[in-house]
């Protein structure tokens, strides 16, 4: 590593870390205070709330904190005249701005690492403690399809990996050939085990004589291999999150099922694509710098980084919002979208520079 890269870096790393704190502390601040005489009198909860909704901003704050914090850095070398000693020197723009993007890329991947973890489920956690449901997580009357069976589930108990009221109907050529009817199931080793089922098989051919159901118990019966009691919740629930790993394993699941998976689509690019819109900035911020602070408009230049910065992020983030309530598909509202923006602002950024 030059000595070049070291310094832009310690100055870099330097804004970031205080804008990215500085960011934190005031949403979670602003989020703590209008939400305080709603919390549990627990110190302990209260302490978790801030601590999920701390994961959940961050996952709003890096992305932006990575190009205020590149903004601040140039602003300060434009200040200083120290662009023009870097080019005196014989450095390349690429020398430049090329640690920044490095740094950056290595930290939107942590933090896409860090949503393939139960942290991802940051922001129902703390929803669940403002509304005093944190230990009691339960959904109701849930009916879904799983190959050829149709699962009915009285009661979910996800923190438990427990259902209540089960019945199982398995269907082959629009007929229903056997049902299971149970008490309790559990989730152990990737897959629900269903205690004390009571199975009644169909004929399957009708004699009114010679035909009678065949009815027999079972201790264990396993079924919804791979089914997480997680998954079971979010894909309930429509407003949920995914971890990445839990959305991939739904992803697949629900495929198979022929079931729409354009919410888990949606919820797998905004993790994992969309973070990355912040690549293209950088490198358009750097364009449209000056090496001179003398004729340069430094207010102007902040200004309207800074705003264009938001305005990106606010349509990315209005585009999973669509996204996420049906109105349009993710490729198209999503992929296509952050494609574009990758060619347009390369485009840019080339026309400046050879400008």
């Amino acid at each position: 590593m030059s000595i070049l890269t070291r310094y832009i870096l310690k100055k870099y790393l330097l804004n970031f870390i205080v804008v990215l704190i500085s960011l934190e502390l005031f949403f979670v601040g602003i989020d703590f205070l209008q939400n305080f005489k709603k919390l549990p009198d627990s110190a302990n909860l209260q302490l978790l709330y801030v601590l999920y909704n701390g994961f959940f901003t961050l996952t709003l704050a890096l992305p932006l904190s990575i190009v205020f914090g590149w903004i601040v850095t140039l602003v300060i070398f434009i200040k200083n005249n120290e662009l023009v000693a870097f080019n005196a020197l014989g450095s390349r723009s690429k020398d430049i701005y090329a640690p920044v993007v490095k740094i950056s890329l290595f930290l939107i991947s942590l933090l896409i690492l860090m949503q393939a973890t139960p942290l991802a489920y940051s922001y129902d956690q703390k929803r669940k403690i403002l509304h005093d449901e944190y230990f009691t997580s339960t959904k109701t009357d849930i009916f879904l399809k799983y190959n050829d069976n149709y699962v009915y589930f009285k009661k979910l108990l996800p923190l438990e990996k427990k259902a209540e009221g089960i019945h199982i109907y398995k269907v082959k050529d629009k007929d229903i050939v056997q049902s299971i009817v149970a008490r309790n199931a559990y989730f152990q080793n990737n897959k629900w085990y269903v205690v004390d089922a009571k199975i009644i098989n169909k004929p399957s051919q009708l004699d009114l004589e010679t035909s009678r159901l065949d009815i027999k118990y079972e201790k264990f019966l396993n079924t919804l291999e791979g089914f997480k009691p997680k998954i079971l919740d979010n894909v309930y629930e429509s407003k949920s999150n995914f971890s990445i790993l839990d959305a991939v394993s739904a992803l697949v699941l629900l495929s198979n099922q022929g079931i729409n998976t354009d919410k888990i689509r949606a919820a797998l690019y905004n993790q994992v694509v969309v973070s990355f819109f912040v690549i293209p900035i950088l490198l358009l911020v750097f364009a449209y710098a000056s090496l001179n602070s003398r004729f340069f408009n430094m207010g102007k230049f902040t200004s309207l980084s800074i705003f264009g910065t938001l305005i990106v992020w606010g349509v990315f983030f209005m585009l999973y919002k669509f996204t996420n309530g049906g109105i349009t598909i993710p490729e198209v509202s999503i992929l296509l979208p952050f494609i574009l923006w990758i060619i347009g602002s390369l485009l840019f950024y080339k026309k400046k520079m050879n400008s």
